[in-house]
């Protein structure tokens, strides 16, 4: 019991609803307003996401005894900011209902199952490698605005990461707060601890917006969040069933959907950090981090704003250098799985270079590109090899 509360297990479920939250807390925002939601609604969105992501996270997390981890899809918020003006809020939640209740089909019919077990191991590892690649060229990005902060924080990883492997990650975090807090980069807000109370919204069904934004919006967070989420597992050596987590996350964003949740999703990059080997070294004892994130994220949910805002105190540059740096032991086992298999590496390094490439092709981002043209490449060998063995 007492190692459930090791400083590793929290810092690293603390840190990964920390960048959820500061690096997507704001286009969360946009999108609502783009509904045409009030303040009491906004909030309602932020509870409903907060306790849908940690409810689940949760549940899952325990039921296989891995660390299984809900997040919202954060390309399928962007993709509202854009999509959803001119449409009621009534109508967004339309939109909503729809897109998780197609996610929950594609789990209930064993569809997700049968594209993930076509797709090489290479391949699921290049694709997170290349999802996971951004934050880590951010942690030294962020060494241009804040060069004293991210270098105080570069050292500490290196030195601890020799001395103390498991604690690196809580000790780089602390000594890039204090860095902060002593040269005053930590924005000053006021705490208060006011419960959030949620708003249900009746939906509305036009079939132009469901096909419009609806059939958009769980292609992205399908193909951008969840397939990036079961790579994440797989690469990590976990074998939970995809297609039940899948159905579990379009079934909870059907119940909170009236409240403001969007999507949810199985998490890819926070759950990287909950994985990793700096939270444990036994990858069946690193469980309990994906539990205390799902414990955060409902305390984020309950007090909406009051959390986010608290997130959102802390320099950019810290939560770009956290995030980046907690995720190196997992870009490295990544790029290593999608290159050491040398049938697989084509298709593998293809996947990886138009993922990591952030192109958009007809509104759906690079993920299910990076996918599309490994898998042709891969199938495409596949069949030249076996025709050269006939």
């Amino acid at each position: 019991m007492f190692r459930f509360f090791a400083p590793a297990y929290i810092s690293a479920g603390f840190v990964s609803v920390l960048i959820g939250y500061a690096g997507a807390g704001a286009i969360i925002f946009q999108a609502a307003n783009a509904a045409g939601a009030s303040t009491a609604e906004i909030s309602s969105w932020l509870w409903a996401l907060g306790v849908g992501m940690g409810v689940g996270t949760i549940s899952l997390t325990l039921w296989y005894r891995q660390p299984v981890s809900i997040a919202w899809s954060t390309p399928g918020a962007a993709l509202l900011v854009t999509s959803l003006p001119g449409l009621s809020l009534n109508e967004a939640i339309g939109v909503f209902l729809f897109s998780s209740l197609l996610i929950t089909l594609c789990g209930l019919t064993g569809l997700f199952r049968k594209i993930m077990d076509v797709m090489p191991q290479s391949m699921a590892a290049a694709l997170l490698a290349a999802v996971l690649l951004r934050f880590g060229l951010d942690a030294f990005v962020a060494m241009e605005n804040d060069f004293s902060l991210v270098i105080v924080m570069l050292l500490v990883y290196i030195v601890a990461r020799q001395l103390t492997p498991r604690y690196v990650i809580p000790l780089t975090f602390l000594a890039g707060i204090l860095m902060a807090a002593f040269t005053g980069m930590i924005t000053d807000f006021q705490l208060d601890l006011t419960l959030t109370t949620p708003v249900f919204v009746m939906p509305a069904f036009d079939w132009t917006s469901l096909i419009g934004v609806g059939i958009p919006l769980f292609i992205v967070t399908m193909a951008s969040q969840n397939v990036p989420g079961v790579a994440a597992l797989r690469t990590h050596g976990y074998d939970a069933p995809a297609s039940p987590i899948i159905s579990w996350t379009g079934i909870i964003g059907l119940i909170l959907a009236p409240f403001g949740g969007f999507a949810f999703n199985l998490a890819a990059i926070t759950a990287a950090i909950c994985m990793s080997p700096d939270v444990h070294p036994d990858p069946a004892k690193r469980y309990p981090a994906s539990l205390w994130m799902g414990i955060f994220f409902c305390l984020a949910g309950l007090f909406g704003a009051t959390i986010t805002e608290l997130f959102t105190a802390f320099p950019a540059s810290l939560i770009m250098a956290i995030a980046g740096l907690a995720l190196l032991a997992t870009i490295a086992n990544s790029l290593h799985g999608a290159l050491n298999d040398e049938e697989g590496r084509e298709a593998a390094i293809l996947t990886f270079l138009i993922t990591a490439s952030g192109m958009t092709l007809l509104s759906i981002a690079a993920p299910f590109w990076g996918l599309v043209f490994g898998m042709l490449a891969h199938l495409f060998k596949k069949r030249f090899t076996a025709m050269k063995k006939g």
